[in-house]
């Protein structure tokens, strides 16, 4: 079964002084705190044993939000990161959690939102090998790019290049068999004295392992590592939720659409935010 882990360290400096006593990945998107959505995400998709990584500081306010897990049927454990020493440090601080298992990644401040993003989740939740997805942006040199060739093979990937060879950008979402541990052992830090995940990835392409997925046109992809992205994130979650009536990001609806917790629980969870449009929404979902 494919076990999920959320990165949610770093220091937020892009994002200062509001992320000086206050982790990035708890600040608000719109109506919810910012590691809802990535958590949604995973849960959506099935996979419902998530280890949590964090830097010492924030671990108590994570575990206070988020508890273990159980009340939404699922299982929430929690490991420090002290240093952001790179994406994919988070598979060797992981290691005794991910044990024998595939696992996916996620990035606490990304947001993915689309009909069809789930879908496509679960499709390749078992895929053998590494498994990441690509996506248009204007902004290349800001993300891992990675270069096609004329049959959409992966043949290349660079990290925040200078001049970059294409417009896809890899978003915050892998997936991976269980030689990723092994993988991230053997990984140098980079000139900027991280374990990158372009690396990690470049291994699996090595051994002709790495399925690249372009993302659906109709799936959102949002990182919200700037202010103005922070801004954009919260008026986009406010511009679905006001015409669609409903919540993008809430743990506990994610929690009852993939089956994790039956309409009891969902209607007790409803009740204790019953004061809320939250509330209200859970309350609607058990009516549908």
């Amino acid at each position: 079964l494919m076990k999920g882990i959320i990165l949610a360290g770093g220091k937020g400096t892009r994002l200062y002084p509001s992320t000086k006593a206050v982790s990035k990945q708890l600040m608000p998107i719109y109506d919810k705190p910012m590691v809802y959505y990535p958590l949604a995400t995973l849960i959506e998709a099935g996979i419902h044993e998530i280890l949590i990584i964090t830097t010492p500081e924030d671990m108590p306010l994570f575990k206070s939000l988020l508890g273990d897990g159980s009340r939404i049927g699922c299982s929430f454990s929690y490991v420090e990161q002290p240093e952001p020493n790179g994406l994919a440090q988070a598979f060797i601080l992981g290691k005794d959690f991910i044990q024998n298992d595939p696992v996916a990644l996620i990035l606490g401040d990304n947001l993915f939102y689309g009909t069809h993003f789930i879908e496509q989740l679960k499709k390749h939740a078992s895929y053998d090998g590494g498994m990441i997805f690509a996506s248009k942006v204007s902004d290349p040199h800001r993300y891992g790019i990675v270069q096609f060739d004329a049959n959409r093979k992966a043949i290349d990937i660079e990290e925040k290049p200078t001049h970059p060879k294409s417009t896809y950008a890899v978003p915050g979402i892998y997936f991976y068999d269980n030689t990723v541990v092994e993988k991230a052992k053997q990984l140098k830090p980079s000139a900027r004295g991280e374990l990158e995940i372009t690396d990690l990835n470049r291994l699996y392409m090595d051994e002709n392992r790495l399925h690249v997925e372009v993302l659906d046109p109709g799936t959102a992809w949002l990182d919200t590592g700037t202010i103005e992205s922070l801004m954009e994130a919260s008026q986009f979650v406010q511009v679905i939720q006001s015409r669609q009536g409903i919540l993008i990001g809430a743990i506990e609806a994610a929690a009852y659409h993939s089956g994790a917790i039956d309409k009891p629980q969902l209607s007790l969870l409803a009740d204790e935010l019953e004061k809320t449009v939250y509330g209200t929404y859970l309350k609607s979902l058990i009516s549908e």
